[in-house]
């Protein structure tokens, strides 16, 4: 065991070409699909915070059950849409990182639809009377109260990355685990401790757990007040 350390550690300190190659595909995929799915989550959030409309409580009692879908359901409906007999089959882009992108976009938007909402509801409490008053309407009230609250915005990207780069399920089924193509960390490290390399596995192991540690010191460090209910308006 203490053999296996000392050579993942090497393997990490000389910079090893096929293991950072692995760690670079990681950080570009999650960080496409948390682009990707802020765009849509937060806005999603946003509109739920402030729009009632018939059936409003059981589209948000739908999306708080996605947080708990499964990442290999979602690489599974991701495949289906994305193979030759699926409605996207023509753009051929299964088992490439763009359809790994997709199913983790669609693995976060429900997390950062979720919190945005909150973020949004408590942010109401606070400033949402008197910007109505000044005439902004529902979604212009979300968005500028969003706006105000870019602590929390960043607390929610940060927590949907963390869940993205240490997701299997769903990367492994729309990626085939390709090397050098569409391998990242954790489809890496499943395959390479079936393969017996500990080392190699340890290594992306220990810098997962190092990429998956800032995040949530990122996360710990933001001022908690702001971060989760938010400041007065002012």
């Amino acid at each position: 065991m203490s053999d296996s350390f000392g050579l993942a550690l090497n393997l990490v300190l000389h910079f090893d070409a096929a293991l950072w190659q692995v760690v670079a595909l990681s950080l570009r995929v999650s960080g496409l699909a948390c682009l990707i799915g802020a765009l849509v989550g937060l806005w999603l959030g946003t509109w739920l915070a402030v729009a009632r409309f018939p059936g409003h409580a059981v589209v948000v009692w739908l999306l708080n059950t996605l947080l708990a879908l499964p990442s290999v359901v979602v690489g599974l409906l991701v495949y289906l849409l994305l193979s030759r007999a699926g409605p996207l089959g023509r753009l051929g882009i299964l088992f490439t990182p763009t359809a790994m992108v997709i199913a983790q976009s669609v693995l976060v938007v429900p997390l950062m639809a979720a919190l945005t909402r909150r973020l949004v509801l408590d942010a109401l409490e606070d400033g949402g009377d008197q910007l109505r008053s000044l005439g902004a309407g529902p979604m212009q009230t979300g968005a500028l109260l969003l706006l105000h609250q870019r602590l929390g915005v960043l607390t929610i990207v940060l927590t949907a990355f963390g869940r993205a780069i240490a997701e299997v399920g769903a990367v492994m089924v729309v990626g085939g685990n390709i090397a050098g193509v569409t391998r990242v960390m954790t489809t890496s490290i499943a395959l390479e401790t079936s393969k017996g390399d500990l080392p190699l596995a340890l290594a992306l192991g220990l810098l997962l757990l190092g990429v998956v540690a800032l995040v949530n010191l990122l996360i710990a460090a933001m001022p908690g007040r702001t971060a989760l209910r938010g400041a007065a308006w002012a």
